[in-house]
């Protein structure tokens, strides 16, 4: 499976601070970074999978919404995380 605990304890752990820090903003956003790629690259090899498609569109909004409120909050911590993650805003 793509994403295993190993594969969520190293993004945690990496944007989380530890790997028991699963509730932080910048690792969520993270790990919806990750998700968002995966089903990207599914969708370009199955291009009439409309429920990964939607699935794809819901993670999408649902990082949008988590680097809106880091936006708000904490402009710094948001900014590093878009150059980090390489996302473009």
């Amino acid at each position: 499976m793509y994403l295993d605990t190993e594969v969520k304890k190293e993004i945690f752990a990496k944007h989380g601070g530890s790997e028991t820090n699963t509730g932080s903003t910048e690792a969520q956003i993270a790990l919806f970074t990750y998700r968002i790629s995966h089903l990207t690259e599914h969708l370009k090899k199955n291009r009439k999978d409309y429920v990964t498609q939607r699935s794809l569109q819901l993670l999408v909004g649902k990082r949008r919404s988590f680097l809106d409120y880091l936006k708000r909050n904490d402009i710094e911590r948001y900014r590093a995380i878009v150059k980090e993650l390489g996302l473009r805003r």
